[in-house]
């Protein structure tokens, strides 16, 4: 990484805090970032950095480097989440009912600042590095469209960031292995015949029928999953009636279920159809499932997260071993592809990710362009030995 007088760090620090508010004025959610990549755009331009031509509609992918020899990549999600913000800042979102709660705009400023402390020293680089803005992360697939556009072909290795306000700010956390558990959303439907409150007996009744599945569903994890793995069946939307004195014919009710396991992942939505198909006939009724698969879970090359907790330490960050975290996070699907690590860096927050007074310590921004530039370099380098 290129050394940096106290000016040009103070400098480079004012620039991401600028970048980081721009965008937290404007966010946009998923698919819809069009704003957020013109800027984009224009400011690696201004930067002399290459942004690729591919077949994306919202985001993009940057290069820096010779073209030659090893391709590392590193990435930062762009958008923002469907939340009418409370935070009160000067620099709140201006945009009704939509927020960026979950740090992505930190995230871009972060990876925007390596790419320019990378394009300082690209003469120096060992290969080159792909700076992927990636869209459409809190719908749990933006990273299959890179995939599926082509970006990311001969990359040898990915790492990605997520902020967290739980560790001190400027600080780093990663582990080896499953970092956030997979993600699967389910709708069931239960269907029965409505009628009159005093009469329940001349239909079925699918409050009942529904209350009943919702209990029988932590089976999943007391009953039917070894204690020794981890799974979370939560639901968490109960639809179902109108009036007090009406049993209804439907009722709709929604979740999603969690796990670092594959094979139990696989599992899962045949022992929920066994469950509600069973506890359904009982009442007289009927059960359907819906079953949204999401990303899976983001598990980590254990070479590369050794190697960026070590590229941290190095750096002088606090490094914390993190606890697998129930959480989801699409960049997993680019770890079925490709070696790489997913890490945290620490932004100290009093809300926890998703609320709407969720904001970050933004000393941590240079901190997340020294560490990723540094490291991007480093893997290069590794790589090539």
């Amino acid at each position: 990484m290129p050394l940096l007088t106290q000016d040009q760090e103070q400098q480079l620090a004012q620039r991401l805090i600028q970048v980081r508010r721009e965008l937290h004025q404007q966010p946009e959610l998923s698919n819809e970032e069009f704003q957020t990549t013109d800027r984009l755009r224009r400011w690696l331009a201004e930067a002399g950095i290459t942004v690729l031509d591919l077949p994306l509609q919202t985001g993009l992918i940057a290069e820096i480097g010779s073209g030659h020899g090893p391709v590392v990549a590193i990435r930062a999600d762009i958008d923002a989440l469907p939340i009418e913000e409370d935070t009160g800042l000067p620099f709140s979102s201006a945009i009704p009912g939509r927020m960026h709660a979950c740090g992505h705009d930190f995230h871009t400023a972060g990876i925007l600042g390596a790419a320019y402390l990378l394009k300082a020293q690209e003469s120096e680089l060992a290969g080159t590095v792909r700076i992927l803005f990636q869209p459409a992360e809190e719908t749990g697939h933006g990273a299959i469209a890179v995939l599926e556009s082509g970006g990311l072909r001969g990359v040898d290795a990915i790492f990605g960031l997520h902020n967290n306000p739980d560790l001190p700010a400027g600080s780093f956390g990663t582990r080896s292995g499953a970092l956030t558990a997979g993600v699967d959303r389910f709708v069931i439907k239960v269907l029965g015949k409505g009628g009159h409150a005093a009469q329940p007996e001349r239909g079925q009744d699918t409050i009942v029928t529904a209350a009943q599945i919702i209990t029988s569903l932590q089976t999943i994890v007391s009953r039917l999953t070894s204690a020794v793995e981890s799974v979370v069946v939560s639901v968490t939307r109960i639809q179902g009636g109108n009036t007090w004195n009406v049993l209804p014919g439907v009722v709709e009710l929604e979740g999603t279920v969690r796990t670092y396991n594959e094979a139990i992942r696989q599992a899962v939505p045949r022992q929920i159809r066994q469950i509600i198909g069973g506890v359904a006939a009982a009442a007289g009724a009927e059960a359907q499932l819906e079953w949204i698969p999401g990303p899976p879970a983001t598990v980590n090359d254990p070479r590369w997260a050794g190697f960026a907790a070590a590229t941290a330490a190095r750096l002088g960050l606090t490094v914390f071993e993190l606890d697998p975290q129930m959480g989801g996070e699409d960049f997993a699907f680019y770890l079925q592809q490709l070696p790489g690590a997913f890490v945290n860096i620490g932004t100290e927050g009093v809300y926890g990710l998703h609320h709407p007074r969720f904001d970050v310590d933004e000393s941590a921004l240079l901190e997340a362009a020294r560490y990723f530039a540094e490291l991007a370099a480093a893997a290069l380098k590794e790589l090539g030995n």
